[in-house]
């Protein structure tokens, strides 16, 4: 059968940013050092295909300490914990790596020092995330607001509306964000915001890559988790910048062909979160369909790397 002509527009950066890379470092690092089994509390990163892999090399992937042993190593993910994790660690005299993304560690810094200055905290994420789990649970209950959406703020009950800062979960979306902060300042116009914006380069520089790709193609795929906060968002981009068709698929395998029968171009990206190894598999996957032309669409470059653990550097 004569394929047809696809023209493919691959994103860049796209994939692995430098906390996700530090992340699965640190669990590969603690394996070497420690040998398995080392526990990890919660995915290290949101990606099964990541998981999977250090699974099999001996990671045990638990949801709370009470899972863990006390003579067996744990590790806290990228995402960040509240403080009551590594206290029960101490207190249980457990060895333990933080692997929070120290971009993450950064709104954790803010929140607290936001408080020890006498101001009420309120947090812009998606509750129920780790990050922001983690993020509010840096403070004792209830000194942490949680916003959603800019509908959110018209019903905030502050505790004074004189002494307020806010933070933000670093992997939002760039503009819902900007409507959540802007709705922030109309009712609060005293409220403190971050010295640096809280979402990440990682995140901004994805979903700015997408922007350009979006109104060129007829779809467009985003390689990630559908647990992947930033992954999701990328679609949500893809969507508002005119993109008729933007998916997110985990592997080749679960690209709807059917849905993508009549289309000329596509553009692929990849969360923060996710191997290249799978955005290849997806490429593979149409060059054994159409006759590929690949287009690069770099907006920005980026050289960040984040040091692991002195724990980890230390000997055994």
């Amino acid at each position: 059968m004569t394929k047809s002509d696809l023209t493919l527009f691959l994103a860049a950066p796209r994939g692995f940013c430098a906390g996700v890379d530090r992340a699965i470092k640190i669990v590969e690092m603690a394996l070497e050092k420690w040998g398995s089994p080392v526990y990890v509390r919660h995915e290290i990163v949101h990606n099964k295909f990541v998981v999977d892999g250090l699974r099999a090399k001996g990671a045990v992937f638990v949801e709370d300490l009470d899972e863990c042993p006390n003579d067996r190593p744990v590790i806290f993910s990228a995402h960040g914990v509240p403080k009551s994790v590594p206290a029960t660690a101490q207190a249980r005299d457990m060895v333990y790596v933080d692997a929070t993304c120290p971009l993450v560690s950064k709104v954790h810094i803010e929140a607290e020092r936001h408080n020890s200055n006498g101001l009420q905290i309120i947090m812009i994420g998606h509750k129920g995330h780790p990050e922001t789990i983690g993020t509010m649970g840096q403070l004792p209950d209830g000194e942490v607001l949680l916003v959603e959406t800019p509908q959110d703020v018209a019903t905030l009950d502050v505790s004074d509306e004189n002494n307020l800062a806010f933070v933000t979960q670093t992997t939002l979306s760039i503009d819902d964000t900007k409507d959540i902060i802007a709705a922030l300042y109309h009712r609060f116009p005293k409220i403190v915001g971050p010295h640096k914006e809280d979402i990440c380069y990682a995140t901004t520089n994805r979903q700015m890559a997408v922007k350009a790709i979006a109104p060129k193609v007829d779809a467009l795929l985003v390689v990630g988790a559908p647990n992947s906060s930033n992954s999701k968002r990328l679609v949500e981009v893809a969507a508002k910048e005119g993109c008729t068709y933007a998916q997110l698929v985990q592997r080749a395998s679960e690209i709807d062909w059917r849905a993508l029968e009549s289309i000329r171009s596509i553009g692929i990206t990849a969360g923060a979160s996710a191997p290249e190894v799978l955005v290849n598999e997806v490429i593979d996957a149409f060059k054994n369909r159409y006759n590929v032309t690949i287009e690069y669409v770099e907006t920005a470059q980026e050289n960040v790397n984040f040091k692991v653990p002195r724990i980890l550097r230390e000997p055994a």
